[in-house]
């Protein structure tokens, strides 16, 4: 059953785990189970999601319960006033916070690819903004690339713009991608965190969403623990003290 965090007439929130298609998709024509349709069935009524949260991703996931409060907070997110919070493991060590200001063009889908869709011109990269801090580091004496050692980090992201794959495609170009990420990381790194943490997910996810109530004005604050199968990276590295309290897996949300 999924972890329900906030719910109201109008709303609510799951925690999506890793792994779990928030909807079906061509792109994975042999999963059999989404989130929107296990959510369906839990609350036998009809959920329409209001964001995008990758497969690989977990965390706080919101679905309006009418069309037209979905269409409401389709107006939040198209307006960036639909704030999300991440935090993500990354290799290396980025500065101590900064922002990503880097357009990224529309990423086509070899679904999308097919037939006359070959001969559309695609659309300029669009501005896009990431800002980041960095929560912790670690170094752990295993040579990956050329160093002796391998150093990591957490940090703390709210994506400015709401772009596909925006948060793994702009800690790439920046040199620090999400350790997990098999199409933007690098396979050695990720396969270190399998070896020694057993992880084998995109070290991803969504802790926090702030809105106004689309009907009420009021300001919504949702929060959702990270998932239980990060706690032996987070152990593992030290860090789980350092997340806020309501952050740590196992917290009950707030």
């Amino acid at each position: 059953m999924l972890e329900v965090l906030f719910r109201d007439d109008q709303l609510v929130a799951v925690h999506k785990p890793s792994g779990l298609l928030v909807h079906r998709t061509k792109l994975d024509a042999g999963e059999r189970r989404w989130l929107l349709q296990l959510l369906r069935a839990q609350l036998r009524r009809r959920v329409y999601p209001v964001h995008r949260l990758d497969k690989g991703a977990s965390g706080v996931m919101l679905f309006a319960l009418q069309r037209e409060v979905a269409s409401a907070l389709g107006e939040l997110v198209r307006g960036c006033r639909l704030h999300r919070t991440y935090v993500a493991v990354v290799r290396g060590l980025p500065p101590e916070a900064g922002e990503i200001d880097h357009p990224l063009a529309k990423r086509l889908d070899p679904a999308e690819l097919r037939g006359d869709a070959r001969e559309k011109p695609r659309r300029p990269p669009r501005p896009t903004l990431t800002r980041y801090r960095r929560l912790a580091t670690a170094e752990l004496p295993h040579r990956v690339d050329r160093y002796p050692t391998s150093r990591y980090s957490l940090l703390e992201l709210q994506p400015l713009t709401g772009r596909r794959h925006q948060l793994r495609r702009h800690l790439h170009h920046l040199s620090h991608p999400i350790i997990g990420d098999s199409s933007y990381g690098t396979g050695r790194h990720n396969r270190l965190f399998t070896q020694l943490f057993g992880c084998r997910r995109l070290l991803l996810a969504c802790v926090e969403l702030r809105f106004d109530h689309p009907l009420t004005g009021a300001p919504v604050t949702v929060t959702a623990p990270l998932a239980d199968d990060l706690a032996p990276v987070l152990d593992g590295l030290g860090w789980t003290e350092r997340l806020p309290p309501a952050w740590r897996p196992g917290s009950l949300p707030v």
